[in-house]
């Protein structure tokens, strides 16, 4: 996959025949990989080349910077990489302006998607927006169409369960800890980058349960909600990208996390930990990748350390039923 940092770059690259598609596609999920797979097969059909134009930063970052709590399921890099996992040939990565707002819907499609991106075909969702005010849409999009030389190709929500699926909906069961629902929309495991810092070192001394004391390194992505977790880990020397759509090649540790303020320990604070199964090696300072099969349960207040250890035995077993081999 190439990639391009504007359109103006991928206009001088001399490809003169796209099938092309545009949007956020925050998470890369279900729904978007089925739209990656119609421009494809029409690419291949066609002997034209595939594009997917998308923006950065995102644009309601830009149009609303003072009410502003965007969260997203995947970095830039990680989007990259499930995008290039995907087949696309190019990536445009235009920066959003709100000069760019403010361009209309018929200027949009023939100065940028005909002039500069050449295309022939457009694959495109049945409820997508384009254009200053939003106000260009599929209905003008094939009105358009003949006039300016390029097919329309609508494609129809993609339902998981009767369900339609959404990036907003994935970010929502992220954030509630129904990581089941969410990695079902993904179709792969949500996962988060993460570095290992040195915390009050109680799991080992007092549990029994040495764990792993983690700073998530990316901000910008949805956290789940407080509770325990049924988690692979991988570990890495270097802060390589890895999504959940490399769980099944990567080298990945069994393990269960905990999320959240910790109200059996006073004085802990909110933390998230790793408790590594058969695991003992020095880990600080390394970069992981924890990758959230399943919630086990909220957290709990327990009286005693005894009690909390009891459950976090029990917590374990639980854990290494879901992480199935």
């Amino acid at each position: 996959m190439k990639i391009y940092n504007s359109i103006e770059e991928f206009a001088a690259s001399g490809v003169d025949k796209t099938i092309v598609t545009t949007g956020t596609f925050d998470g890369v999920h279900l729904g978007h990989q089925s739209i990656l797979k119609k421009i494809q097969e029409l690419a291949g059909a066609k002997k034209m080349e595939s594009v997917l134009l998308t923006f950065s930063p995102h644009p309601r970052t830009v149009l609303f910077p003072d009410n502003n709590e965007m969260l997203f399921l995947s970095s830039p890099a990680e989007k990259k990489e499930l995008l290039d996992k995907a087949g696309i040939d190019h990536l445009i990565i235009h920066p959003f302006t709100k000069e760019l707002s403010r361009v209309s819907a018929v200027d949009y499609v023939r100065n940028i998607l005909v002039g500069k991106l050449h295309v022939k075909t457009l694959v495109i969702g049945h409820d997508h927006r384009f254009g200053r005010n939003r106000e260009g849409s599929i209905k003008e999009l094939k009105e358009w169409g003949p006039t300016f030389g390029f097919e329309v190709e609508e494609i129809t929500p993609f339902t998981y369960d009767d369900v339609t699926i959404s990036s907003s909906k994935i970010r929502r069961a992220v954030a509630e800890g129904d990581m089941h629902t969410a990695n079902s929309y993904l179709g792969y495991t949500y996962s988060l980058h993460a570095k290992v810092v040195r915390g009050l070192q109680i799991g080992s001394t007092e549990l029994g349960y040495p764990t792993a004391n983690l700073e998530v390194t990316d901000t910008t992505k949805v956290m789940p909600a407080d509770g325990i977790y049924a988690v692979y880990v991988h570990i890495s020397d270097q802060s390589s990208v890895i999504s959940g759509q490399s769980l099944l090649t990567t080298t990945l540790y069994k393990g269960m996390l905990s999320f959240g303020h910790n109200p059996t320990v006073e004085g802990k604070g909110r933390s998230m930990e790793v408790h590594i199964f058969d695991f003992s090696d020095n880990i600080y300072d390394k970069e992981l990748v924890v990758f959230f099969s399943k919630k086990i349960r909220d957290e709990e207040k327990f009286t005693t350390m005894d009690a909390l250890k009891r459950q976090m035995d029990n917590d374990k077993e639980v854990a290494l039923k879901i992480l199935v081999d």
